[in-house]
């Protein structure tokens, strides 16, 4: 039993180190900006970097927008699945996985393809276009953490009973879903969104395509012009995962739970 316990501690430190090694090199390194001096000024040419600034906010708002149309979409899908036609559910999740088995680098030409400025729906003839089909591209990408995400908390509940209390008090299916089904699910949905929004931060494929300033976008900039600014990104954006973790963890204390009854 103890050599079983030793042995979990060293896969756990070595896991640890794994992880926290390079991102300790990373640090070290875009702290070297001066020669045989330790400073902030990679970090400080970052964030008042004009572009940094434009390319971080948008990809919050286009991720916000992915965020929202994605909870549109899965919530009632997902919702309707469980308490209607459980037999969809292989076909769901089957439809659900296509994002993680098609290249993005396929579903861009795909999309260019399709809505061109010839094309009979023209997306990509103007900027609002544009960032309407990247929201859309983004919430394809996130689809399979979103949905599984969403599913794994309406396993947590008994969304029957739920359902059939709200109709008795003459609730619709959108306020049930609304005010009922959603509030007891919403860690679960913020852990779909967290991964949404780390997916819209770090991605590139499509949106240099698309010819979109998101973040993923202008590190790679960054990165083909500049030393120590990338790993000054790198640390900001594994801060800011780890913040969000956190935030999910402690909002995981005060959500409501409803504990399953089948």
């Amino acid at each position: 039993m103890k050599q079983g316990k030793l042995w979990s501690w060293v896969i756990f430190i070595l896991g640890a180190l794994y992880f926290l090694v390079p991102l300790y090199a990373t640090f070290d390194f875009s702290l070297h900006i001066r020669r045989d001096h330790l400073s902030f000024d990679a970090y400080a040419n970052v964030l008042n970097d004009p572009r940094f600034q434009a390319a971080f906010s948008y990809s919050l708002i286009i991720g916000a927008a992915a965020i929202v149309v994605g909870l549109l979409l899965v919530v009632p899908a997902a919702y309707y699945v469980r308490l209607r036609a459980p037999h969809l559910r292989p076909i769901i999740e089957f439809i659900t996985l296509l994002p993680l088995i098609i290249p993005a680098i396929i579903l861009v030409f795909g999309y260019i393809r399709m809505y061109n400025t010839s094309s009979l729906i023209p997306l990509l003839g103007t900027n609002f276009g544009s960032d309407v089909l990247l929201t859309l591209a983004y919430v394809a990408l996130a689809l399979p953490y979103m949905y599984r995400a969403v599913d794994t908390g309406l396993r947590t509940i008994d969304v029957q009973t739920l359902t059939e209390a709200a109709n008795i008090l003459g609730a619709n299916q959108a306020t049930i879903i609304a005010r009922v089904i959603f509030p007891n699910i919403i860690v679960a949905v913020l852990s779909g969104a967290f991964l949404t929004l780390a997916i819209v931060i770090g991605e590139f494929t499509i949106a240099s395509l698309l010819n979109r300033q998101v973040f993923g976008v202008y590190m790679q900039n960054v990165g083909a012009n500049r030393a120590y600014e990338p790993s000054a990104l790198a640390v900001i954006s594994f801060v800011i995962t780890w913040g969000a973790m956190g935030m999910i963890q402690l909002l995981a204390r005060f959500a409501p739970k409803t504990a399953r009854l089948d």
